[in-house]
């Protein structure tokens, strides 16, 4: 049984069975989520609940955050109940969302004025490698702190890396998500391609998996076309976010500007579905 107390706030699509793995390693779990509902399927699993961010600070020595975006971690940290409203001092404050360097930074000073830590430190991979542990966890901030939590980090992924200051685990993941972006229209255009010329996406995607470009990604997402599921596991809305923050830390080259212009204009017909449903909207 693990001794450190650790809090966790988001319980969505990546927060659930993230945290999940922190229980099933026996750390004490206490959890918040701004929808309620979200928090049972936790606590039949052996967490505990708080009412709010602060209160949840005064149970717990570590807080995980995994939330949507720069608007959720501001409400976290500087509501009314938020945590910034608690005593954090000691406290080491991981925020493993992605989102903006800028609000890390911002956050990062907050709390250091209060005599805690805060590391940025998202993740690489999506819902299947939460649910078995083998995210790629990228941290920025301070070295101890880091290695202080490095051992939880890692119950939740096949491996984690300091690489920096604060917000160069934020800079990081947008580098990565932006080669997912381009990389999924890329397949979305060549199904394409192929479809007008006779070709379907099963006979292309057996080819291209037993080709030199096979990888994971490709696979798992020629699979969803083929079965037409564009059921989210990363949403259209959420690349196009992450897309339009690496443009606010200096995306601009021609393939990555063109996906965020992409992605963007798909939202308003395929925004809550996955993000190859890139396909869907390019077809029409």
């Amino acid at each position: 049984m693990e001794s450190t107390r650790i809090g966790w706030i988001g319980l969505g699509t990546m927060g659930n069975p993230m945290s999940a793995q922190l229980l099933k390693a026996g750390y004490p779990l206490t959890v918040y989520n701004r929808s309620r509902d979200k928090e049972v399927a936790l606590k039949e699993q052996g967490a505990a609940i708080a009412a709010t961010p602060a209160q949840l600070v005064q149970q717990t020595d570590v807080i995980i955050i995994m939330v949507t975006d720069d608007n959720a971690i501001e409400q976290i940290f500087n509501g009314a109940d938020g945590l910034l409203a608690a005593d954090i001092n000691g406290k080491i404050i991981v925020n493993m969302s992605t989102v903006s360097s800028a609000i890390s930074k911002q956050m990062a000073a907050a709390c250091a004025d209060k005599g805690a830590h805060y590391l940025d430190a998202p993740v690489s991979g999506s819902v299947k490698q939460a649910e078995t542990a083998q995210l790629v966890i990228m941290a920025g901030g301070d070295a101890t702190a880091f290695e202080k939590v490095k051992p939880i980090l890692e119950t939740m992924g096949k491996k984690a890396t300091h690489l920096g200051d604060t917000g160069a685990g934020n800079a990081a993941k947008l580098a990565i998500n932006t080669l997912l972006a381009i990389h999924a229209q890329g397949l979305a255009e060549a199904i394409i391609l192929a479809g007008k010329n006779g070709i379907d996406a099963a006979t292309l995607m057996a080819l291209l998996n037993d080709g030199a470009m096979a990888n994971p990604f490709m696979k798992i997402k020629g699979e969803a076309i083929i079965a037409d599921n564009y059921a989210p596991a990363f949403t259209v809305n959420n690349i196009a976010k992450d897309l339009g923050l690496a443009a606010d830390i200096g995306l601009s080259t021609p393939l990555g500007r063109a996906a965020l212009q992409t992605y963007n204009n798909a939202k308003a017909t395929v925004g809550d579905e996955d993000l190859i449903a890139v396909k869907k909207h390019l077809e029409d």
